[in-house]
């Protein structure tokens, strides 16, 4: 269980009362991060995991993090698709593509590495160089796919949450599910998005 900003700064010896204001900000953060990495690191895949499930165009409904980039960049965000194969060896080609305001088409790939986990996989982005740890938490393979993946470098984790869907529209209740999954994650109300809708990039 995670200690509360107070139950921690009452372990510091007391000192100024600008200095104990700093410390008690910096332990709630902290906490609050620390928590959220606990909370992430006991994220179970779902049972039963079928990947050739996963097989076919996805469309990226839902997006949350606490990142800072995506903060600043979030309200200029659109639907993308994830094209994702599955492949003999049990890993999983993921290519993602998304049109922008201009026209261009941002694109990129990534080859998830299975684990003993059915459900789990690693994968380094080939564009931000940055270590994934990802898991498909919750999968109606017509339906919708709930991802939860930890993205780390240098040291510093960051969790990203994404909602897929088969079709751009998803119910209400399954927008719900993922907000208060995001929720749970220790993921800001503000920085969970619902991507609007976009067209698609043209086949590469």
């Amino acid at each position: 269980m995670c200690r509360s900003s107070s139950t921690l700064s009452s372990i510091i010896i007391p000192a100024t009362d600008r200095a104990s204001e700093a410390m008690t900000l910096l332990l709630t953060v902290l906490g609050a991060v620390l928590c959220s990495l606990t909370v992430s690191s006991e994220v179970m895949p779902q049972r039963d995991f079928n990947i050739q499930g996963m097989g076919g165009k996805w469309y990226l409904v839902g997006f949350a993090t606490n990142a800072q980039w995506f903060v600043s960049r979030k309200a200029s965000m659109k639907m993308g698709t994830a094209m994702l194969t599955p492949t003999a060896d049990g890993d999983l080609d993921m290519t993602y593509s998304s049109l922008n305001s201009d026209g261009s088409c941002w694109r990129m790939n990534n080859l998830a590495k299975k684990s003993d986990m059915p459900g789990k996989f690693t994968y380094t982005s080939e564009r931000w160089g940055n270590e994934n740890d990802m898991r498909m938490v919750d999968v109606k393979y017509n339906e919708y796919a709930l991802t939860h993946t930890i993205k780390t470098k240098g040291g510093d984790p960051t969790v990203v949450n994404k909602l897929y869907g088969r079709t751009v529209d998803l119910s209400a209740d399954l927008l719900e599910k993922f907000r208060q999954f995001s929720l749970e994650m220790g993921i800001l109300p503000d920085n969970i998005a619902f991507l609007p809708k976009n067209a698609e990039c043209p086949a590469a």
